[in-house]
């Protein structure tokens, strides 16, 4: 692995590549699927252009609801869209960091900074000090977790907060000092290091006397790792599908694991996304049965030997004696922080994929949407909608209600059309002669309870194998569809588009206006809003927000803003709304050749599409798990060094000198 080019794709280390997605981007994408694109049915739907234009109303496009537009009614009541012209808008008003290389959390000028846990920090009452040179399970079980991701704050008190962390992966070259691990030879107990090191991380933390985060001691501790009990619930439980010798009912599932992003829901529990937990089983070309065959593939799972090794410490991970196993990984995972000692839930119902986050928006009759993306290339947009309603508050009778919304609803994938004809997307990522990238979209139901809508589909094939389903629907193929997210204050609906190196590949699919770059090394963001700005809308309509890159490159587009001056950004990655509903994006895997960071983008009013870096992250490292609130800033610091070895570090963050790098939580604020 380690003869591998330093820089694989994009701005990742081969390392990072490796041990996060299992060289995902290296391998054929799984969606080989021939359902149709945009570049095959735009000269049959679209005979002209001008579905909607800056400020319109789309009445006869999209069931009459607003255009997307910096000068609509909606827009023009937020803060952000009343500030004058060339002058920063509330939530925005900081220096630009410039992009550098630099081994630092960087700031800009007159903000503060400090690290609130990091990997190995107790987490649990009793945990042992760490000393990653004697690590055992036992102690990682009561430790914070390795390379966090989500960052949740639910609050709990005056200036307090449960603080809930996702752990996605492990590196075991990483995590143990220079001759200790051997990849080809791990032992067990290393392997149950792994284990306990995967989860998430619940701790209470507070603000302390300089405006920054810090934990403290409290009852809800709490690790969850890859041996806690999960609940499966909602239609497919107990599915043939999820049954194994281990749980021969298909209703109780040992641990959670590649758990990307997430969301705080309104009652006031995390949801999180399994994300790439095809890599960590083995020998699927073993399995005889060519329908579970082709299943596995669709989804990735591994052929041979995995990586880390683990099919020789535990049948599960071994797909030729547990086929049903990876359909046990995959779903949206919920937890009450609130409740140290409850069970936390895999929810069958919003459907099974590479979930990068699951977020919720409470559509006008009061049920709940929940919008998740597929983070693969060529992969998909989901959106839940309940058929029960919230019930506000946030007592555990309230919390216990809400959780069930989720076990019963309609299940939807996204299908986009643009405005423009085909002729004018050539792959250059050149702006249509209409100036923006837009369109309509539809909401196409996969299934509702025991109805599937997909033939050749049953109910429960939808939610285990819903991959397929979709490509059997004709969902529109997306550049790796990260984090979504709601905005609270304008009601538009945002997604990072990650980047797709193989669009308009020989045998792919080309570009289409959603996706209009050939190579798309950059990503984009995405933005639209439902129509009549109801969750449970069938019908929305588009836009793309940011075409990312170099802003002196042809191939950008930043909401119309001179790109002049923005802040380069390459590969969004999470999304999060600061007070004021501006954007702020943190990035993976920056192809540009500089640290990856955290930006802020106003999105309405004149300053829409003013990209500004807020920080970049230590080399080697990716910004995740933006919380951004009017005090203080939190970002997740992930794989920091993962581009160097235990020999040649990279990387000495958190704690400098010669020490060995550490993934951690930091808080930033105005000092």
């Amino acid at each position: 692995m380690l003869s591998l080019p330093l820089f694989a794709h994009s701005g990742r280390s081969s390392v990072t590549c490796e041990y996060r997605c299992g060289n995902a981007c290296a391998h054929e994408a799984p969606n080989t699927s021939d359902n149709e694109y945009f570049g095959d049915v735009a000269k049959n739907v679209l005979s002209r252009r001008g579905v909607f234009k800056a400020g319109a109303v789309m009445a006869a496009a999209a069931g009459g609801f607003a255009a997307l537009s910096g000068t609509t009614a909606p827009a023009a009541a937020s803060p952000v869209a009343l500030t004058r012209p060339g002058r920063p808008v509330p939530g925005t008003d900081f220096t630009p960091v410039a992009p550098n290389r630099a081994d630092a959390l960087t700031v800009p000028p007159g903000y503060r900074q400090n690290v609130v846990i990091r990997w190995g920090d107790p987490v649990v009452t009793g945990a042992p000090k760490f000393d990653p040179a004697k690590q055992t399970a036992a102690a990682q079980a009561k430790q914070f977790g390795y390379n966090n991701d989500f960052v949740g704050l639910i609050p709990n008190g005056h200036d307090r907060w449960l603080m809930v962390v996702n752990h996605e992966y492990t590196t075991e070259v990483q995590m143990f000092p220079a001759g200790q691990y051997d990849e080809a030879n791990p032992t067990r107990e290393q392997v149950e290091v792994a284990w306990a090191a995967h989860g998430l991380s619940v701790v209470q933390v507070e603000k302390d006397r300089h405006g920054g985060l810090k934990v403290v001691p409290s009852r809800y501790g709490r690790r969850i790792t890859l041996d806690t009990e999960f609940e499966v619930r909602g239609p497919a439980a107990g599915s043939k599908y999820l049954k194994t010798s281990a749980d021969r009912t298909g209703r109780r599932v040992r641990g959670t694991q590649n758990n990307c992003s997430g969301g705080v829901t309104p009652w006031g529990t995390v949801l999180s996304g399994e994300e790439n937990f095809h890599q960590y089983f083995a020998n699927s070309d073993k399995v005889t049965d060519p329908v579970t065959q082709a299943r596995l593939k669709r989804y990735g799972v591994g052929t041979g030997t995995s990586t880390r090794k683990w099919e020789r410490f535990d049948k599960r991970w071994d797909v030729s004696q547990e086929p049903n196993e990876p359909n046990r990984f995959g779903w949206v995972v919920e937890i009450d922080p609130n409740d140290p000692h409850s069970t936390p839930v895999k929810h069958t119902a919003l459907g099974r994929f590479k979930h990068e986050a699951a977020n919720v928006k409470i559509t006008k009759d009061g049920r709940v949407a929940v919008y998740s993306g597929d983070d693969e290339r060529f992969d998909y947009i989901y959106k839940f909608v309940s058929k029960g309603r919230y019930k506000p508050g946030n007592s555990a009778l309230a919390r216990r209600h809400n959780m069930a919304l989720l076990d019963e609803g309609t299940l939807y994938v996204a299908k986009f059309t643009g405005d423009s004809p085909a002729s004018e997307f050539d792959g250059s990522g050149k702006l249509p002669e209409d100036g923006e990238f837009d369109g309509t979209g539809e909401w196409i139901p996969l299934v509702s309870g025991n109805k599937s809508f997909v033939d050749g589909f049953t109910a429960e094939e939808v939610y285990v194998f819903t991959r397929l389903a979709a490509d059997k629907a004709g969902a529109t193929k997306m550049d790796r569809p990260e984090d979504i997210e709601p905005n609270p204050v304008n009601g538009r609906i945002y997604a990072a588009l990650t980047n797709n190196t193989d669009r308009g590949a020989a045998g792919k699919a080309g570009v289409d206006e959603v996706n209009p770059r050939n190579g798309n090394k950059n990503g984009h963001v995405l933005e639209w809003e439902e129509a009549r700005g109801d969750a449970a809308a069938t019908k929305f309509a588009w836009r793309l927000l940011l075409v990312c890159g170099d802003p002196k490159t042809a191939d950008t587009y930043f909401g119309g803003f001179p790109k002049d001056q923005v802040s380069p950004i390459s590969c969004p990655d999470n999304v999060a709304f600061d007070p004021y509903g501006n954007l702020w994006i943190s990035t993976d895997g920056n192809a540009l050749g500089s640290n990856d960071g955290l930006f802020s983008v106003p999105v309405a009013g004149a300053e829409r599409g003013h990209v500004k870096q807020f920080l970049t992250v230590p080399i080697g490292a990716e910004t995740c798990g933006p919380v951004v609130t009017s005090d203080f800033v939190v970002v997740a610091v992930q794989h920091p060094g993962e581009n160097g070895t235990p020999t040649a570090p990279t990387s000495h963050w958190p704690d400098g000198g010669t020490s060995l790098a550490r993934p951690a939580i930091a808080s930033v604020w105005r000092d």
